[in-house]
């Protein structure tokens, strides 16, 4: 039985493309529409048409799909997310799929079940053929997907330069970095690819570490962080892949006898609220959630009513200066 996937291969286009003109959503040209139609004949394929009525009656929720509900950056963007749907006359359904591939099928199965006007995925090992027939917009945060609608990141190679670049400006020699989980390819590998840029253009060794799912699921990476200090002694500055990193680097400092600022400078990446709450306070790369949000549920809307949407959105951070790369003043 022929697919929408063999659809839009034997007529040239993205499935995507072939999905919006199913479903009648934005411009398509007429030739786009012939092309699909010629397809369509040659192969039998036969619409799904459960999809097509529910994104035809398709209620004022949306579907939110996150691998993380305690994790401070996750509940900081549903909070943003939720405040903007609501704003727009949109209600949240919230599904926490933990990274398991079962709950991210059941969920974007009840999603459609529920007949959402679309879905906002914030998980970055969601499977792209699982929206290949779900007939409404998919818009993804830190994540660009080829048969999505639209995605909005932010510009996480510019952060990681800029965390290196204020390391070195600091007078850190030997650069330590933790990064992203090594078996999921994301957006958030860029920062990765500009701490190494700014670190090679200076000629400042650097060690890079990967992560492991379990580890981000549970948000606990102490043993990881006292590994890495014991091996690499001579470090004085480390790039955290997240403000969760960087402040559990602060404890696993404190535990080791490890002066921070004076003997070792720390940056986290995030800038949610417990960069501000921890002893010292965290320096950090400042992702702009709240933009993020507002433009997230603002592309889907207009791809609810049929606006042509930009496909990839990418938001410029900047770096919040506080005491973990600066010498604190001591009353």
């Amino acid at each position: 039985m022929a697919t929408l996937k063999d659809v839009a291969k034997e007529a040239g286009l993205t499935t995507s493309t072939v999905s919006r003109i199913l479903n009648n959503r934005g411009y398509i040209s007429d030739n786009a529409r012939q092309k699909v139609d010629v397809a369509m004949k040659k192969l039998n394929y036969q619409p799904n048409e459960v999809a097509r009525s529910l994104h035809r009656k398709a209620t004022n929720t949306i579907g939110l799909i996150v691998p993380h509900i305690r994790h401070p950056y996750f509940s900081e963007m549903i909070s943003n997310l939720e405040d903007q749907a609501y704003d727009r006359g949109y209600r949240i359904l919230l599904c926490n799929s933990q990274s398991i591939q079962e709950k991210q099928t059941e969920y974007i199965n009840i999603c459609t079940g529920n007949q959402v006007a679309g879905i906002i995925l914030c998980s970055g090992s969601v499977p792209m053929d699982l929206f290949e027939e779900v007939g409404i917009p998919v818009i993804t945060m830190e994540r660009f997907l080829d048969n999505g609608t639209a995605s909005v990141e932010c510009d996480n190679r510019q952060g990681g330069m800029m965390a290196a670049e204020k390391l070195i400006s600091c007078g850190c020699k030997h650069l330590l970095h933790i990064g992203n989980i090594g078996t999921i390819t994301m957006p958030a590998d860029q920062r990765t690819e500009g701490f190494r840029e700014a670190c090679e253009k200076k000629n400042i060794p650097f060690v890079e570490l990967l992560t492991e799912e379990t580890q981000y699921n549970s948000m606990k990476y102490g043993d990881l962080i006292v590994k890495a200090l014991k091996e690499y002694p001579e470090t004085d500055g480390m790039f955290a892949n997240s403000d969760v990193i960087a402040a559990q680097t602060l404890q696993v400092c404190r535990k080791m006898g490890i002066l921070v600022p004076e003997q070792m400078k720390i940056i986290g990446f995030d800038d949610v609220n417990i960069a501000s709450l921890t002893t010292p306070q965290l320096t950090t790369v400042h992702q702009p959630v709240k933009e993020m949000a507002e433009i997230a549920v603002r592309l889907l809307h207009d791809a609810v009513t049929g606006k042509m949407v930009a496909r990839r959105t990418v938001l410029p951070v900047h770096l919040v200066e506080r005491e973990t790369t600066g010498v604190r003043i001591t009353q």
